[in-house]
């Protein structure tokens, strides 16, 4: 459900006790950690126990599983997630009561109050670039606060209220969120249409991002990727504003670019150059073309916060990734078995890339999982053609979410457009029989990799499970 935005943003100190109507999902929990953090009464509910919720137990929220009207009644702000319906009891009882309700964009601009903000947006790569920069920084000493849309390899978590001034913030776009933001700075990845079940036209897409980049104080900076040409648009219209900005890529026209890439089992290493300088190489401890970007923009973003490139190389090569990025969950059988959470055309595409750095002289194997049904009818056939990347594919069906399922609209609309050998692709309707399939395809020295930004990621666990039952047959 959309929460309107009120028209007074108030820092989190004033908004009393605080209820989160989703507390375990990853945009609400990073919030409700942040503010336990700073001594704010925390309370919340979510439909299933889960380890966030169990974390945030720990750290003073009083968690409920289930969601009941009681449980809002002693409160004086509630903050609802966007996946919550409408008929949900303790936003009616809310309302009913005149609670203050606010959406997740209302409830971090209120953490981030009277910090320097650096908003991390763009359609793919923004949990990576944010996880990046704010790796960096802490290896400069600045101990940003952040919060993030996966929690970091190195503490587990997707949150943290830090001692210094600067706070990183993942922007997510989706629902129009990062429009509430006005950052010091701000890092745009990329501008590709997604989400047309919120914006309608890719026209109106790209505008939000237009305005967003508005947003940016006239004192602050845009770091944007030359490659993209959604990203390019916004470069020209800040630098029209006045603002500071830096162009990143590969080509020849970015202010600090990537030269000299070369992929290696799971390192990536590049050259940085700005202008006619090098500054220097940096080695990556995660592999693809799209991470090497992302690390690019997080290096510009540093070096306009005014930190020295040796610091922040130091701490992008100590940068170990982000959960349900690339996450390597295991290996078994001579297989190794990874998780990531593409679930758009380029985003497949890429992590495909970085699979097959990883699998070297062995095969990729898939399963994809196609996320929300009105994304799965705009762009089903172009993930079905990028997962042609991959050596052996099982196509599961749409994980539904927040939408109603609609005739014709199921995996098998991705399968069909996958432009492999029909014994190579598998529409497999089932989920508990996805984790078979896979290992029924994989043999020792492949890379079994599930994709999706739903349940898809705990099906690694039960496929490392099935390869140690079949190693200790072949014995």
């Amino acid at each position: 459900m959309r929460v309107p935005v009120p028209q007074e943003l108030l820092p989190a100190d004033r908004l009393g006790r605080v209820h989160f109507v989703g507390i375990g999902g990853a945009g609400l929990s990073g919030i409700a950690r942040i503010m336990l953090a700073r001594g704010i009464p925390v309370s919340g509910s979510d439909a299933k126990q889960s380890p966030t919720v169990e974390a945030l137990r720990a750290l003073g929220a009083r968690c409920h599983v289930g969601h009941a009207a009681e449980q809002v009644r002693d409160v004086d702000t509630v903050v609802v997630s966007t996946a919550v319906r409408e008929d949900n009891p303790e936003v009616v009882e809310a309302r009913r009561l005149g609670l203050r309700l606010l959406p997740r964009s209302a409830a971090l601009d209120s953490v981030m109050q009277g910090r320097t903000v650096v908003a991390v947006a763009g359609t793919h790569g923004k949990t990576t670039t944010t996880s990046l920069l704010t790796v960096a920084l802490q290896h400069c000493a600045a101990d940003p606060s952040f919060a993030i849309g996966g929690d970091l390899n190195e503490s587990g978590s997707n949150a943290h209220d830090g001692s210094g001034r600067i706070f990183v913030a993942e922007a997510d776009e989706s629902d129009g969120a990062f429009l509430v933001y006005s950052p010091h700075g701000a890092v745009v990845t990329n501008v590709e249409a997604d989400h047309l079940d919120n914006y309608g036209t890719e026209e109106a897409y790209r505008a939000a991002f237009a305005t967003f980049a508005d947003r940016i104080d006239p004192d602050g900076f845009l770091v944007a990727c030359v490659d993209d040409p959604g990203a390019v648009e916004l470069l020209e219209r800040a630098r029209a504003r006045g603002l500071a900005v830096t162009g990143v890529g590969e080509s020849a026209a970015a202010d600090l670019r990537a030269e000299d890439l070369v992929f290696a089992g799971a390192t990536s290493r590049f050259t940085v150059v700005g202008g006619d300088r090098r500054l220097g190489d940096v080695t990556l401890r995660i592999p693809g073309r799209h991470y090497v970007l992302d690390a690019l923009a997080a290096l510009a973003a540093g070096l306009r916060l005014g930190f020295s490139f040796p610091d922040l190389r130091r701490g992008l090569e100590a940068f170990s990734g982000t959960r349900r990025r690339m996450e390597l969950k295991g290996e078994a059988g001579g297989v190794r078995v990874y998780d990531s959470y593409a679930h758009h055309p380029n985003e497949i595409a890429g992590d495909l890339q970085a699979a097959r750095s990883l699998a070297g002289d062995g095969r990729v194997v898939v399963a994809f999982q196609p996320h929300l049904v009105s994304r799965t009818r705009i762009f089903g056939p172009a993930m079905g053609r990028a997962l042609g990347a991959a050596d052996s594919v099982v196509v599961m069906d749409v994980y539904v979410a927040r939408e109603d399922p609609e005739p014709g609209v199921d995996g098998r609309l991705v399968a069909s457009h996958v432009p492999l050998p029909a014994d190579r692709v598998r529409f497999e309707p089932s989920w508990s029989a996805t984790p078979t399939a896979l290992v029924e395809r994989a043999r020792p020295g492949d890379v079994v990799l599930t994709l999706g930004a739903g349940d898809v990621t705990l099906v690694g666990p039960e496929v490392l499970e099935l390869l140690r039952e079949r190693a200790e047959e072949d014995r």
